[in-house]
């Protein structure tokens, strides 16, 4: 009667698929741990002339991008802009007077583009907050915010109105603007103008609803969590990995008769 000859199994697989798993573990940690990072530093507040409010009013001029992590879309600015923010609803968030009074006292945006790229925040956000669809071509858009320090072309509103009857839409978490600039014309006692920072998170940066706003401010400091669970992971695979690798070299050498 014939034999049948049954090919070993080979012991070296087992390290390959291990190898191939870790190697997809470290990847996808290092993507965990810099993506926060990257997002931070491009969308942060810090990024913009927070020193100074202006508004800008026109019409919207591409469809743009409506989603995750932040929504963009172009306007045509107009050619002749008001001295000054004119009568608008001010949104509640930013109604108290610290704040409405420089909403309202923004200077009109001066600056050499007629067209400026705007960045706002991700739909959730605007969407619980006046906004729950995209703006269309066409549309009219009034905002007030700062431009942006590296790229003059492009603005971030604290709050904007859009379409005929003026909605308002907040554009800040909290109650506060992000910085409280001193108006046009104040000063502090040595003479010179004086930010007023204030905690308020940034919708626009954090790209998630306003209950995970902790961890994505904190930056960093979640990342070893990320590492720690990556670690841990990466032990017991490589357990796992001896214990699968012993065996089947066991398996080998005691044969298929075994």
């Amino acid at each position: 009667m014939a034999h049948t000859m049954t090919t070993p199994p080979r012991p070296h697989s087992g390290l390959r698929r291990l190898a191939f798993l870790t190697a997809s573990l470290i990847v996808s940690a290092v993507t965990l741990v810099a993506f926060p990072t990257a997002a931070q530093a491009h969308h942060g507040w810090d990024g913009f002339e927070t020193n100074k409010l202006l508004y800008i009013a026109g019409t919207v001029s591409s469809k743009g991008n409506w989603g995750d992590p932040h929504s963009l879309f172009d306007i045509t600015v107009d050619e002749n802009l008001p001295s000054s923010t004119p009568d608008l609803p001010i949104p509640e968030e930013l109604s108290g007077p610290e704040d409405s009074i420089r909403v309202s006292s923004a200077v009109a945006y001066s600056g050499p583009h007629d067209e400026l790229e705007v960045i706002i925040a991700p739909p959730w956000w605007s969407s619980n907050n006046g906004l729950d669809r995209s703006l269309e071509v066409g549309e009219r858009f009034q905002g007030v915010g700062y431009i942006n320090s590296s790229d003059d072309g492009l603005f971030r509103p604290v709050a904007f109105w859009y379409g005929d009857d003026n909605a308002p839409v907040n554009q800040v978490i909290g109650n506060t603007l992000p910085v409280r600039a001193p108006l046009q014309g104040e000063a502090n006692p040595s003479g010179g103008s004086a930010e007023v920072p204030s905690t308020v998170g940034d919708p626009v940066e954090m790209g998630r609803p306003a209950e995970d706003s902790a961890a994505a401010d904190a930056g960093g400091s979640g990342s070893w969590i990320v590492w720690a669970g990556f670690g841990a992971v990466v032990i017991v695979m490589a357990a796992v990995g001896v214990f699968y690798v012993r065996r089947r070299t066991h398996q080998a050498e005691q044969g298929p008769d075994a």
